[in-house]
């Protein structure tokens, strides 16, 4: 759960989490299975995959193996880049189809990069990406599977259904077959039929196992469903990465540009605007030297308090951008620093062996200084408590406070931007804050010793 601080305001003033909404069945998950709506789509998955599996292995084989044997003319390369087109076009059919009764969300896979335009170009893109040959893959290996798992599912299903009615259906035997019943049993000399009432009730119930059992069943099935269309269809695994590496990147780059218009406008509104101002007071100080000395006096005394301010308000800037304690004493000395200016008494236990690397140990310390910003501002709290300790290669961090917890990150909020901030560096930040508190927010950041460069 990810929660914020503030009950009923988040960090931008806006309300809170309001509660839990889930829903509530009367019934246990294994009675409600064989009739849920997610039941009826997986089993229609199972029984579409094969006449679609048939489709994808005919075209993928009879394709693949035309462009085979043309491959010693010129028509070979292009009937084998169009046939693996064609199975990227069916793979993109098979995502949309376990999008909708699978309710997985697959990527689509890298597209083809030409380095220019032409339908030479287009070929070799299509033959050079890994993605084609996936597809491809997913073609082939999926008929077996299919067969597998329709043959698997329509016998389970329909042999609970037919088990479980059966007391509905039994008359059919010594009505229209010439018999007792349903034989179980039956050689040249013995027959068992199923036709009194004990017998008739023990086959429902044993139909009623295998209907329970059938959902779960078919859900085993299109689990392996669900690993062929996202290992083969979906973006492989170095793909994702970079995407998600760029999309860091894109964090990082406003994240920075954010801080310079910030650090911008703070020098020019604050220390810029003071130093002007206090120019132009010693300035008109001078022109006073020689006529009123006491008012020339009075007004550099003034001038004397605008760059006492001015100062301040550099180093406040200045330990915005990075604080000199934490340079010249770590974390713990630079926490402390920070604990000291919240409004609630904190308590900071700093556990590591030895430092971080500096670009982790800045991410740290602003992450801890923000945070307890969190509580001076929105948590109402008595008491805060700040941890830092090591955890293999993992740098944790704890920031807990008794305040009246209660809002949700999900709005898109200060912590919402924080844990953006950490995920672009490989981080996590997980907030636990029930509403009546307490708050306690966990980050966690990969571990480079500071040696390290």
């Amino acid at each position: 759960m990810a929660t914020e601080y503030g009950q009923g305001y988040g960090l931008d003033g806006r309300p809170g989490f309001p509660g839990s909404t889930e829903r509530r069945h009367r019934l246990p998950a294994a009675l409600r299975a064989p009739v849920e709506g997610r039941t009826w789509r997986e089993l229609g998955y199972v029984l579409l995959s094969l006449p679609i599996s048939i489709l994808l292995f005919t075209y993928a084989v009879t394709m693949v193996s035309l462009g085979a044997g043309l491959v010693v003319t010129f028509l070979g390369i292009p009937v084998l880049a169009a046939a693996l087109a064609g199975c990227r076009g069916l793979g993109a059919l098979e995502r949309l189809r376990a999008r909708a009764l699978l309710g997985m969300e697959v990527a689509d896979p890298e597209p083809l990069r030409m380095k220019k335009p032409g339908a030479m170009a287009w070929v070799g893109a299509v033959l050079k990406s890994g993605a084609s040959w996936r597809a491809l893959l997913y073609a082939v290996l999926h008929l077996p599977w299919a067969v597998f798992s329709f043959v698997v599912a329509v016998n389970v299903w329909v042999l609970g259904w037919a088990l479980l009615t059966y007391p509905v259906w039994f008359w059919v035997f010594p009505m229209h077959a010439g018999q007792d019943g349903m034989q179980l049993y039956g050689d040249e000399t013995h027959r068992v039929y199923l036709d009194n009432p004990f017998e008739i009730t023990v086959t429902a119930l044993v139909g009623l196992l295998f209907t329970i059992a059938t959902p779960w069943i078919v859900r085993a099935l299109t689990m392996v469903d669900r690993l062929l269309v996202h290992g083969l269809l979906g973006p492989s695994r170095l793909v994702s990465r970079v995407v998600e590496l760029e999309s860091d990147r894109g964090v990082v780059v406003d994240t920075a540009a954010a801080d310079l218009r910030r650090i911008e406008r703070d020098l020019h509104d604050g220390a810029q605007a003071r130093l002007v101002a206090l120019a132009m007071d010693l300035g008109l100080a001078k022109e006073k030297l020689q006529e009123d000395p006491e008012e020339a006096v009075r007004m550099v005394d003034e001038a004397h308090g605008e760059v006492k301010t001015a100062l301040q308000e550099l180093r406040d800037l200045a330990r915005g951008i990075h604080p000199a304690v934490l340079t010249d004493r770590g974390l713990d000395a630079a926490l402390s620093a920070v604990a000291s200016r919240c409004t609630v008494p904190v308590q900071v236990e700093v556990d590591l062996a030895e430092r971080p690397a500096p670009a982790i140990e800045g991410i740290a310390y602003f992450t801890v200084s923000e945070l307890l910003q969190n509580v001076s501002k929105h948590a109402r709290a008595t008491w805060a408590g700040v941890e830092v300790w090591r955890t293999e290669n993992r740098l944790m961090l704890q920031v807990v406070d008794n305040g009246v917890g209660g809002a949700d990150t999900s709005q898109g909020s200060g912590l919402a931007g924080l844990a953006e901030r950490l995920d672009a560096v490989d981080g996590i930040l997980v907030v636990d804050s029930p509403t009546g508190g307490p708050t306690r927010v966990t980050a966690e950041l990969p571990w480079r010793g500071a040696h390290v460069r």
